[in-house]
């Protein structure tokens, strides 16, 4: 099934609430015998037609936010780089590169997290932002170093935030492992690691840099102060 025609299909079952539309199909199978339920499927308008759909949607959404993160740093650059400066390597793909970081310069070395926050329970993301920001501040350069990240309010609140550093890194045995190598017991929590080491790395909010084109978290005009 082509892409556009599965987004026709999910759209026109989606067409109203769907929220409405799933519970309402639950109460009409309540008491609903066997031989009922083709007839009664039919009426509802499900089909496998649109299971087939959204599971093409699904298999592409990977592909759309490789996609996110290639085109928003190449559309970004332009504007971020200052006169004269020149790109070493850009890693735009996902997963492992070979390279350390999405962009190095012969000035910065930077992480771009094209990540939706949504101020609720937040945990693999923030894990993956504390992997990126911990990586670059440790990095072995005088570069200056950046995280760029559609919103910085909900960042900027977890890297102040106390929760414990063993909990961000309690699924990935070989950052923890080399964090404790580096600094033994001296940080228990985000905040104390951050505001010691962590803000030698700069959090880039690219919503404020380039308004309207990148879209800003729900809620996220708060400021939170980079040095308390």
């Amino acid at each position: 099934m082509e892409l556009t025609k599965a987004a026709e299909e999910v759209q026109r079952f989606e067409s109203g609430n769907l929220t409405a539309r799933i519970s309402g199909a639950e109460k009409t199978m309540e008491g609903l015998s066997a031989e009922r339920l083709p007839a009664t499927l039919v009426d509802l308008g499900i089909r496998e037609s649109v299971l087939k759909a959204a599971t093409v949607l699904k298999g592409a959404l990977g592909q759309v936010n490789v996609l996110i993160h290639a085109v928003g740093i190449l559309t970004s650059l332009p504007e971020i780089l200052e006169p004269g400066e020149i790109i070493s390597y850009l890693s735009l793909g996902a997963g492992n590169t070979g390279r350390p970081f999405d962009l190095e310069t012969d000035r910065r070395v930077a992480e771009f997290k094209f990540i939706s926050w949504r101020g609720g329970a937040e945990s693999i993301r923030q894990n993956s932002l504390f992997k990126d920001l911990y990586l670059l501040q440790a990095a072995d350069t005088s570069k200056r170093k950046q995280v760029f990240v559609t919103g910085d309010s909900y960042p900027l609140k977890f890297l102040h935030s106390a929760r414990s550093l063993k909990s961000v890194m309690n699924r990935n045995r070989k950052l923890e492992d080399e964090f404790r190598r580096r600094y033994g017991d001296r940080f228990t929590t985000v905040r104390e690691y951050y505001l010691e080491l962590g803000r030698e790395v700069e959090i880039v909010d690219l919503c404020r840099l380039f308004p309207g084109r990148f879209e800003s978290p729900p809620g996220d005009n708060e400021t939170v102060d980079h040095q308390t």
